[in-house]
């Protein structure tokens, strides 16, 4: 009699759990009610956002991986062994190969490679970071305004973004550089100008899509003004697709400022820079464009993978 009680007991559970429009995570724990009938404990938004990204095996893995390489490039001044651009000047120095006293070896001016690849990850990082905030943030806002207002104001600004998408990045970041001097500050600027097209498109179709909706018509009926409905009711909508774009903005401002770096438009000291500088010296020292190319294909896949992660986390629909 007890096993046919506890029987029924958890398919009454599980019936609970898959009730249309009872939005239960698998695992929620089920407590009684307050006529005696099993009822889901709620959970706020954060919870269920943690629930799913946890699951999310490779996007976990990604994250840690990211944490620790920033960690590693930020604290280059505690963890490598050698100051930036120190030169070992004793003969036969230059162009080691890996060694335990060296472990990416020495370069062209007899510096150790590890360090280097360190230092410069710093350059590389902070570029990815701020291409990503500030080209996140330009499309944010130039996507919810054309698609709130609508009208002449739509058509302005969606036409600047087609126009922006046949802008030459080379040529611009090459005019940039001119007028204000290869810095890390002015190829961010550049890249961020560059780069915000899409995510305005995104935000734009969110907009269009919510602004229909009956809480944003009610908050106009009350009176609320265009912006308050913007921040308050709008974006925190589209906030999924917005934190996706920002991960991945930072692969492609990484990918980016390599690609310029290697062609000679770059900043002086990234990874980029470092493949740049190895190309015409590869030929008894390979590992000099092996070390500063892993550490931007795993950045590259780490940032995608988190992306994927954070999708699937934000995504109501995502099953898992």
């Amino acid at each position: 009699m007890s096993d046919r009680f506890d029987q029924d007991q958890s398919v009454f559970a599980t019936n609970v759990e898959t009730l249309p429009g009872v939005p239960v995570e698998p695992g929620v724990p089920i407590e009684e009610g307050p006529a005696g009938a099993a009822e889901p404990v709620p959970l706020s938004q954060w919870q269920l956002f943690y629930r799913r990204f946890k699951r999310h095996k490779l996007g976990v893995a990604s994250l840690v991986i990211l944490i620790l390489l920033f960690v590693m490039c930020y604290g280059a001044d505690w963890i490598a062994p050698f100051p930036k651009g120190q030169q070992d000047l004793t003969p036969g120095s230059e162009n080691q190969a890996p060694s335990w006293d060296h472990l990416f070896g020495t370069d062209q001016l007899g510096r150790d490679y590890f360090s280097e690849v360190l230092y410069a990850g710093q350059v590389s990082l902070r570029i990815g970071l701020t291409v990503a905030i500030l080209s996140t943030l330009i499309g944010t806002i130039f996507g919810a305004i054309a698609g709130y207002f609508g009208g002449w104001v739509d058509q302005i600004i969606m036409r600047t973004t087609d126009l922006f998408l046949i802008v030459p990045a080379v040529a611009v970041l090459a005019v940039g550089q001119q007028r204000f001097g290869s810095s890390a500050a002015t190829v961010s600027y550049v890249l961020a100008a560059l780069l915000w097209m899409a995510i305005a498109r995104i935000v734009r179709g969110q907009t269009l899509a919510v602004k229909e909706k009956e809480f944003v018509e009610a908050a106009r009926a009350v009176g609320a003004s265009g912006r308050r409905i913007v921040l308050r009711h709008i974006l925190p909508n589209c906030i999924g697709p917005i934190v996706v774009n920002v991960t991945l903005a930072i692969a492609v401002a990484i990918i980016v400022e390599s690609t310029l770096s290697f062609l000679g438009f770059g900043v002086g000291s990234s990874w980029g820079n470092l493949l740049n500088t190895a190309r015409g010296n590869y030929d008894n020292n390979v590992h000099l464009l092996y070390f500063p190319g892993l550490a931007i294909l795993l950045t590259v896949l780490c940032v995608n993978a988190l992306g994927d992660g954070l999708r699937d986390a934000l995504d109501p629909h995502a099953k898992h």
